[in-house]
C-alpha cells in the first residue's frame, strides 16, 4: 500500500540570526498533528542547507525537519499551509516536499 511521507523544513534562525521560539514550532506540531494524527520532528541535530543565489555568496541555513505520513496529498491544502508557515517563519521561500512511499 503506497502512502506519501511529507517533509516540512523549518527555519532555526530569523534573518537577523536569532532563534525561533519553541512555541513556534510545537504551534506547527499541534496543528499537523490534530490534522494527521502524528508526525516526526528531527531536532536534535539540526540540518544544515546551502545555496547559491547568485555568483560568490552562499547562504547557509540551519533548519529541522518535520515529517508526517498521509494516504492522500492535498496538494491545495499544503499549497496553503507552506504559505502559512512561509509568513510565520518570514521566509522568501519555505520547503515543503512530498515523496511516495510504499509500507511495508
Amino acid at each position: 500500500m503506497s502512502a506519501h511521507l511529507v517533509q516540512l523544513l523549518l527555519p532555526l534562525y530569523d534573518r537577523e540570526g536569532r532563534a525561533f521560539p519553541g512555541e513556534r514550532y510545537a504551534e506547527v506540531a499541534g496543528e499537523l498533528t490534530g490534522r494527521f494524527g502524528g508526525l516526526t520532528a528531527y531536532s536534535r541535530a539540526p540540518a544544515t542547507g546551502l545555496w547559491k543565489p547568485d555568483e560568490g555568496r552562499t547562504v547557509r541555513d540551519d533548519v529541522v525537519v518535520f515529517e508526517v505520513m498521509t494516504d492522500e496529498l492535498d496538494r491545495a491544502w499544503w499549497a496553503d499551509y507552506r504559505e502559512t508557515l512561509r509568513r510565520r517563519f518570514a521566509q522568501d521561500e519555505l520547503v515543503v516536499r512530498a515523496h511516495e512511499v510504499e509500507r511495508l
